[in-house]
């Protein structure tokens, strides 16, 4: 109870660690080795001792209290241990505090830090009058504030931990320096410690590692399922094995290392493969788990239900190549009732079904075109008496659909109607313009054969004749109705040799003329055949109508190739020439200036050259003279070399197949049936055809 304390040259102690250990804490000397005491904090052990009788613990602390009280200082009661106390104890020691003038009293747990500051405030307001009134709190209200506080501290540094701790790999040491400048490491600390803050950093590194072991099982078993597939896919091999002869099976599979591994320590997720993030493979123990055990389970149950679906397929196609009810274009809804049974329900769903009736209608329906296309081939007198624009009027496709409605295999398309008349009008178009292009066969033509099996026996560099300038042959088109292609054609070869040669700039050529005055649409008409590839055309008129003829034929023959790839006719080199009426005059009312003026203007439409008597130094009664030829002729060269056509293999394969078609002509002309089977068996071999009567003519 003494209030004035020497001590001189002694160390301040703050806690009895120090005893013993003074250098490792801040050393601090007493003031002058005087101490004044300016209050007392009188503490009472509110808890149960062993071998302690309160009563007699508070007749001791009376008796303190009236020797504190004599030296007129300031004294706080503080209840210690009040997170053990017990209740009498505790309003035994307040009875005693009231019973005293201005005596305070504050609960206290120094193992909680509750009201233990308060205690030391409390008494300093005492001392110090000026200091605001410290306003002193029951102990359990206490707690529950001070428990609220430690709540939200640790909030706050579990944030800050989860903020910077990323990785299971983190030290404490490490971690707690980068922590340390930041207040929500500061204030838990504080409330709570180092220990603790400790012990929650080493949960939050457990939580990652758990995390982290979670995401690797999960990719593990995501990837089991594709190893499964990929090592064991058939039913048979593992149908009737134990677990763990399909594990042996599994291990004997050569790419078995490519989705496993096998470790020589387990489990796996105690070991250094769960941080090996580049080695996806599976640990092998991994199997041994349950979930593992349930994907094997589950890969065994849909490998059965695979090979009961595919029954259920097979067994569906089977129905439906039986049933007949079947028939070509029959609508699914209508087939369905006919078809489907219990079973099929079962195992699959209807549009798995649907996608098999399909293309079972598409095999239907291919195997009828191809049959009613036979029909139409074996009717052929039906479409001879059609106009040549190959568009038959209703009552001719009446006539078409009477003569052919008794035939199966006509009434085998009659839920296609429209795709049945669309194949008539095109075997009418066929019919008229006889290609490879229109040929029903599509890619089994046999002109289209035959450029194949030649183009891969006879690959020959070929070049464009005009391309080159020491080229020996013109191929011309003589155009003009009324005969004046002909006439023309004859005075033309009234100046070649006795052998077609003409002469141009001093070098011969042979001279290949193609007069056409009727229908080019015709393939007796055409511009182009298999042995005639045209260089340039002479377009006559000698009247408004002629030259109308002049205009559409050119139409018709460009229309003709749109689309091609060997679209020649677009770039042909053309002379428009106005010739003699025959007979002179004025005919029709048509004088000379208004045909050339005519000329003129289809000239430019056509981007071509215009020759007309005035320009040819020619009288107006007689045809264009040798020096005009000539000059048609140079200026035809000189067109053609300026377009440098590169000519590939194609063209040399295409003329190869016209060669070919030549010889099969010739042979025929000759009645060399076995000559033109010489041509015509390896086509046959490759693509084998129907038998026709009558040998290789009818083929």
């Amino acid at each position: 109870a003494a209030t004035k304390l020497a001590s001189a040259e002694k160390l301040m102690y703050f806690c009895t660690d120090q005893l013993g250990l003074e250098q490792d804490f801040e050393q601090k000397q007493m003031p002058d080795g005087k101490l004044p005491v300016d209050g007392f904090l009188l503490c009472v052990d509110v808890s149960r001792g062993m071998n302690r009788n309160f009563d007699e613990q508070l007749k001791f602390v009376s008796n303190l209290y009236n020797q504190l009280a004599k030296t007129k200082k300031p004294v706080v009661v503080v209840l210690t241990k009040c997170d053990e106390g017990v209740e009498r104890y505790i309003r035994d020691a307040h009875a005693f505090a009231l019973g005293k003038k201005n005596l305070q009293v504050v609960e206290t747990s120094a193992r909680s830090n509750v009201n233990v500051e308060l205690a030391f405030s409390t008494l300093v307001q005492l001392v110090d009058k000026s200091r605001g009134k410290a306003k002193i709190i029951p102990y359990f209200e206490a707690l529950k504030q001070q428990s609220q506080q430690i709540a939200a501290a640790k909030d706050k540094y579990e944030w800050l931990v989860s903020r910077i701790v990323k990785s299971h790999h983190e030290v404490w040491a490490n971690v707690s320096r980068k922590m340390q400048p930041a207040p929500e490491y500061q204030d838990y600390v504080y409330l709570e410690g180092t220990v603790k803050a400790k012990k929650l950093f080493v949960q939050h590194v457990q939580r990652l590692k758990q995390e982290h072991i979670e995401r690797r099982r999960k990719l593990y078993l995501a990837k089991l399922p594709q190893a499964l597939d990929a090592l064991v896919p058939d039913l048979d091999e593992i149908d009737h094995l134990s677990r763990a002869k399909a594990e042996k099976l599994l291990e004997a599979k050569p790419d078995f290392l490519k989705w496993f591994v096998v470790l020589e320590e387990t489990p796996w997720d105690a070991t250094s493969h769960v941080d090996n993030v580049d080695n996806e493979r599976i640990p092998f123990d991994l199997l041994e788990t349950p979930a593992a055990e349930q994907l094997y389970e589950a890969h065994l149950e849909k490998l059965r239900d695979e090979r009961k679906r595919a029954e259920m397929r097979r067994a569906f196609r089977e129905n439906l190549e039986s049933s007949p009810f079947v028939t070509p274009g029959k609508p699914w809804e209508e087939a369905r009732s006919f078809i489907m049974n219990e079973d099929f329900y079962l195992w699959l769903e209807e549009p798995v079904y649907m996608d098999i009736y399909g293309k079972h209608q598409k095999q239907l329906i291919d195997r009828a075109k191809e049959d009613f296309q036979e029909l139409l081939l074996e009717y052929s007198e039906l479409f001879y008496e059609l106009e040549l624009d190959a568009k038959p009027s209703k009552e001719k496709m009446g006539v078409i659909q009477e003569v052919l409605g008794e035939e199966q295999r006509f009434k085998a398309l009659q839920k296609l109607q429209a795709e049945r008349d669309a194949l008539v009008l095109k075997h009418i178009h066929f019919v008229y313009h006889p290609t490879k292009e229109t040929c029903p066969s599509c890619a089994g033509c046999v002109d289209a054969r035959v450029e194949q099996l030649l183009g891969s026996r006879f690959i020959r560099q070929h070049r464009n004749p005009l391309a080159d300038p020491n080229v020996d042959r013109i191929n011309l088109v003589i155009l003009g109705k009324d005969g004046l292609a002909r006439e023309l054609a004859n005075e033309i070869r009234a100046l070649c040799t006795s052998d077609d040669k003409y002469v141009v700039e001093g070098k011969m050529y042979e001279l290949a003329l193609r007069p056409i005055e009727g229908n080019v649409r015709l393939p007796v008409n055409a511009f182009q055949t298999p042995t005639f590839q045209p260089h340039g055309c002479l377009c006559l008129y000698n009247s408004k109508e002629s030259l109308s003829y002049v205009v559409e034929s050119i139409e018709k023959s460009r229309e003709s190739t749109v689309g091609r790839r060997d679209n020649h006719l677009a770039q042909l080199p053309l002379t428009l020439i106005l010739v003699n009426k025959r007979g002179g005059g004025d005919a029709g009312g048509e004088t000379l200036q208004s045909l050339i003026q005519q000329g003129q203007q289809i000239a430019s439409k056509l981007q071509c050259v215009f020759l007309d008597p005035a320009s040819a130094g020619i009288g107006y009664g007689r045809n264009i003279n040798e020096k005009q030829i000539g000059q048609v002729l140079k200026g035809l060269l000189d067109a053609k070399r300026n377009l440098n056509l590169v000519v590939g293999s194609t063209s040399g394969l295409k003329d190869a197949a016209a060669d070919a078609d030549l010889r099969v002509a010739m042979c025929l002309m000759c009645g060399d049936a076995a000559s033109a089977d010489e041509v015509l068996l390896p086509i046959l071999q490759a693509q084998p055809c129907r038998p026709a009567p009558g040998g290789a003519a009818a083929v």
